[in-house]
């Protein structure tokens, strides 16, 4: 059974982040934890010293989402998936990636799904969106869903990669059940600049790959570009690619991709989700 916690603010960007993960894990049996927090900040104010008190904050806060969330829980038993999900409703009063963390914790959950706004919404992430500290400050795989992406089978799958790290069967693990359950192909990218090649390390650790996605459809491309994102641009429309996935500890091909200057630019952000994962 797995356990999938998805927050939200039941805005139409995280019921589109909602269905795209019931559909993704249709068939799986699943724990769906839906999350709503009620931010300090919002509960406190920013320019005071007053502190609301318990029933205060039942009457204005609780109260209010446990409705919403139950409204919520309405709208998904009007979808026609044949699934073994179970749902459950969360309401918090945090810092809210205090209480991402506490849920994933108490609740052992495996992967995070959160909406993003497209393009204006991971160029923000940097400075500090919700998607973007729960995607860098939690240690949890995180599925994000861009506004504009619907659900279709994740049949192209693109891996990003500098081979600089070494990466676990457990860190993998979700990209080779998706490779599996969906008869899925992946390409794994390393893009370069001219003329540099792997030193011996990176060597290793492309071999661990070739071995572990050995009976898997996969291939590995080398990309001549000084600008990974637009390279990984020109891929994933030339190859129809309809998932992402990179590893969060690889910093350099990570922020670069996420978190570009110009990634307004970058028209992959708007409707390809990614699976960044987390040991």
């Amino acid at each position: 059974m797995r356990n999938i916690l998805i927050p939200t603010d039941f805005s139409e960007n995280s019921w589109n982040a909602i269905v795209y993960a019931l559909n993704f894990f249709e068939g799986t049996p699943c724990n769906f934890y839906f999350l709503h927090v009620n931010t300090i900040n919002t509960l406190v104010g920013v320019e005071t010293t007053y502190i609301p008190t318990q029933s205060v904050i039942n009457e204005a806060f609780v109260k209010p989402s446990k409705t919403q969330l139950t409204e919520l829980l309405n709208r998904i038993n009007t979808l026609s998936l044949k699934t073994e999900h179970h749902f459950f409703t969360l309401s918090d009063c945090n810092y809210f990636i205090d209480s991402i963390r506490k849920h994933v914790s108490e609740n052992k959950i495996d992967m995070i799904v959160m909406g993003t706004k497209g393009a204006s919404g991971l160029k923000k992430l940097i400075i500090g969106s919700n998607t973007g500290d729960v995607i860098t400050r939690v240690h949890c795989s995180t599925l994000v869903v861009p506004e504009n992406a619907k659900y279709s089978d994740p049949k192209e799958i693109a891996f990003p990669t500098d081979f600089s790290s070494f990466y676990s069967t457990k860190l993998l693990k979700p990209v080779l059940e998706i490779l599996e359950k969906h008869k899925a192909a992946i390409s794994v990218l390393h893009i370069n600049k001219k003329g540099s090649k792997l030193n011996l390390d990176q060597q290793i650790n492309k071999g661990y790959l070739e071995d572990y996605f050995a009976n898997n459809n996969y291939n590995f491309y080398h990309l001549t570009n000084n600008h990974i994102e637009d390279a990984i641009e020109s891929f994933v429309e030339a190859h129809g690619v309809n998932l992402i996935t990179m590893v969060a500890k690889n910093l350099n091909y990570f922020q670069r991709i996420l978190f570009h200057p110009t990634v307004q630019q970058i028209s992959y952000h708007t409707d390809i989700p990614f699976l960044v994962l987390h040991e």
